[in-house]
């Protein structure tokens, strides 16, 4: 990345990651967790139509970076590798495919 983008993701990042701790907050415990996805797009579509895709690439790595840092505490606390964690995951997301 060039400095410009930097600054200009720079400028963002600060309302993007206020907004996506205000979407976590409304979705962990959420039920049925088939609403999760519907949260998670209106969140996209707003930052999308205020930031362009600026905006969703902050999303995007202000999520990743949340993910990547809570599967490394997840491995550790279960005193399993960080790929048996995504294992997990992956099933989970195969299982839930198999279910539809």
């Amino acid at each position: 990345m060039d400095e410009e983008e930097d600054l200009r993701l720079a400028r963002i990042t600060p309302e993007i990651s206020r907004r996506t701790i205000g979407l976590l907050r409304e979705l962990v415990g959420l039920e049925p967790p088939e609403r999760v996805p519907e949260g998670a797009m209106a969140l996209a579509d707003a930052i999308l139509a205020e930031h362009g895709p600026d905006g969703l690439r902050v999303l995007v790595m202000t999520l990743s970076a949340w993910a990547t840092a809570q599967i490394e505490n997840v491995a550790e606390l279960s005193r399993r590798s960080y790929e048996a964690v995504l294992d997990s995951m992956e099933l989970a997301c195969l299982e839930a495919q198999a279910e539809d």
